[in-house]
This record gives structure tokens, C-alpha cells and sequence, in this order.
């Protein structure tokens, strides 16, 4: 998702910080913070949109007309070791792993791609009715999120939507959802504009916890003064229990353990 109107992100951030004051004062969902494991460099060129851990890999989608890649990524150097350009006109989003294919999004052209995961070969294209934001899948669905609190669930056969949960916090939607990821049975959720991260049940849209990473990477390390440099991107190595996060066009991946904040 691109540099929108500032009262959309000004939306973004009022409607979560009701939903984050709501939770501190009735401790209903617990909010989680964070510890700094590792710290692996990331390129600042790369816009993140999707990504998800392969076999040792990191596999990293991005985003901008004429930038928009696909890549495999070697977690520990942050060198790019495979890359599909996507056409020039394409705006890219979110990605997944689905059996041995790489399934993703665009922003706006209401279809998107499938991809072997092994080289890359676009394979066939698929079609949907929303803008595309992000993606995650288990042994059962994809589940992909268009920037609003809906969370489309598809068949991972056919692509197609299959139903529909709205994400709420104490019964109040949450907007923006971003890039996505399945985390031991959870689906995590950036919030676009903000520094949380969602932890939804996909049975029911229930928001169950909160990762608030403010300070993870503050705003002046970032390298860069773009207004885009937000939280963005989630992946998870399910073997390993490494749960790494990222930014549009930061300069560092962090691999993170979560820790429960005090009386919340």
C-alpha cells in the first residue's frame, strides 16, 4: 500500500488508539511488548509488502510502480539471492506460501500472481474484488486483507473467497490491516500507520492480543525521511520459534520474543 491522504493515516491512528485506551482501561486483551533477540540488515530500497520464511530463507515481496519484486533473501547478510520484477505497472503487495507456490497480491489491479516457488516462473494469475493488501495461509485457508477490518478467507485451490470475518477489539472493527502471518494457530496483522500488530483468532476476527513495538527501530534510524517507512512486515519460523519483523524501507530485520506487559 502506497503514501495516502494524511487524514486517512490520522483515521488509522485515532481509531487504534480508541481501541488501545479501551484495552488499558479494562485490561480485557493483553498487550505485549518486546526483546531484541537479533538484528539482521535489511535492504532500505525494498518497500516490504509480504513476507514469510522458507526452508532457512526469507522470501520478501515489495511494493511502488517500477520497484515491485519478488525475492528470496538470506536472513543473516540480507543479500538478495533470487528476484522476479514484477511489470512496471504493477503495484505489488502481499505474499504467501501455499504447497510449493508463491501466491500474491496488487494493490489496486484486482488480480494477482502465483508463482513456483522454486524459480520464480509466473505459473497463472487469479482474481479478486478488493483493493490487495496482505496475505498468510495454514494447512487450511489463505487469508487475505484488502486495508479495512475484513479479512477475506480463501480456498488455497482455487483462490477463491470462501467467506469473510471483521476483525474487532472488544466488539470495535480495527482498520488497516496490513501484511499478514499465521503464527502457532494466531494471524498476526500489522496496522498500517501505527507500530501494533493485531493477534486475531481466524476463527472469529477477535483481536486477542496487541504487540506495540514503538521504539523498535524509532523514526530517526530509519534512515530515510519518507512518510512510507512504516511497520510492515511479519514472518515466522515455525521450526525455530524466530519471529521476524521489518519495515518499508528500513534498514534493519529484527528477530524478536515477546514479552507480557505488566497489568495490561
Amino acid at each position: 500500500m502506497s503514501t495516502l491522504p494524511l487524514v486517512r493515516r490520522l483515521f488509522a491512528l485515532t481509531a487504534l488508539a480508541a481501541c488501545c485506551c479501551l484495552n488499558a482501561a479494562n485490561a480485557a486483551i493483553p498487550v505485549y511488548g518486546f526483546m531484541v533477540k537479533h538484528t539482521y540488515p535489511h535492504d532500505p530500497q525494498a518497500f516490504t509488502q509480504g513476507l514469510f520464511f522458507k526452508d532457512g530463507y526469507l522470501f520478501e515481496s515489495t511494493g511502488q510502480y517500477g520497484r515491485s519484486w519478488l525475492r528470496k533473501v538470506d536472513v543473516n547478510t540480507g543479500k538478495v539471492l533470487q528476484q522476479k520484477d514484477l511489470p512496471k505497472d504493477i503495484f505489488g503487495e502481499g505474499s504467501t506460501l501455499v504447497g510449493d507456490e508463491i501466491v500474491s497480491l496488487t494493490w489496486t489491479s484486482k488480480y494477482g500472481f502465483v508463482f513456483d516457488q522454486k524459480t520464480f516462473t509466473l505459473k497463472r494469475k487469479f482474481t479478486y474484488d478488493s483493493e490487495g493488501w496482505g496475505l498468510a495461509s495454514d494447512a487450511s485457508y489463505v487469508y487475505m486483507s484488502d486495508g479495512s477490518p475484513t479479512i477475506h478467507i480463501l480456498d488455497p485451490k482455487t483462490l477463491r473467497e470462501q467467506r469473510r470475518i471483521q476483525v474487532t477489539a472488544d466488539g470495535k472493527p480495527v482498520p488497516q490491516l496490513n501484511e499478514l502471518e499465521m503464527v502457532e494457530g494466531e494471524l498476526f496483522a500489522n496496522v498500517w500507520g501505527t507500530d501494533l500488530i493485531a493477534r486475531i483468532d481466524p476463527s472469529n476476527g477477535n483481536v486477542v492480543g496487541w504487540i506495540d513495538l514503538s521504539g523498535l527501530l524509532p523514526v530517526e534510524k530509519r534512515g530515510t525521511s519518507s512518510a512510507d517507512a512504516v511497520l510492515n512486515g511479519i514472518a515466522y519460523d515455525a521450526k525455530h520459534k524466530r519471529l521476524f519483523v521489518t519495515g518499508k524501507l528500513w534498514p534493519k530485520m529484527f528477530d524478536i520474543e515477546l514479552v507480557r506487559m505488566q497489568n495490561r
